[in-house]
Order: structure tokens, then C-alpha cells, then sequence
């Protein structure tokens, strides 16, 4: 079972989208007093995803998958995820 939330970020990203790179970055110290902060120490992430399935969607359809694949940790579990969702250079 992953020991963070960044951990199990990452499990649920390869497992729904076998990335080519996959970056999950921990935002939260930038963040600290602000709104959403919950002491946690992981309440705002960055999310750097390369992914072949991503070829046929949008930018916008792109970060819904990645939102979706997440489950409830988006909006319950962290406050902010920024997403930059690409396909791999041929």
C-alpha cells in the first residue's frame, strides 16, 4: 500500500495510463498558510504525465482522464493538482 499520497498518485497513473514519464511533484511547501492548506503536507501537486493515450484527446479531455483516474483524492483528499498532460514526441 503506498506510504503518501504522491505514491499512491503514481500507482493509479501507471496503472490507468502506462506513461512514457510520469512527475508528480509536491507543491504543498509553496502553498503553506494559504487556502486549502491542511497541515498535511500534501495538499497541492504537479503532475507531469507523458502518456500514447492521450494521442486522441484535447488538452481538456487529457486532464479529465488524469482527474478521473485519481479517483476521490482529487478535490477530497488534495486541494489543487495542476496537470500538463502530453503525448510522447515521435
Amino acid at each position: 500500500m503506498p506510504a503518501t499520497i504522491a505514491e499512491e498518485m503514481h500507482d493509479l497513473l501507471e496503472q490507468a495510463f502506462a506513461p512514457t514519464r510520469l512527475a508528480i511533484i509536491n507543491d504543498s511547501a509553496k502553498h503553506h498558510g494559504h487556502m486549502g492548506d491542511d497541515g498535511s503536507g500534501e495538499s497541492h501537486f504537479t503532475i507531469e504525465i507523458e502518456a500514447v493515450a492521450f494521442a486522441t484527446m484535447n488538452r481538456l479531455a487529457r486532464q479529465r482522464a488524469v482527474i478521473a483516474a485519481l479517483g476521490d483524492i482529487v478535490g477530497k483528499r488534495v486541494h489543487a493538482v495542476a496537470i500538463k498532460a502530453s503525448v510522447p514526441a515521435a
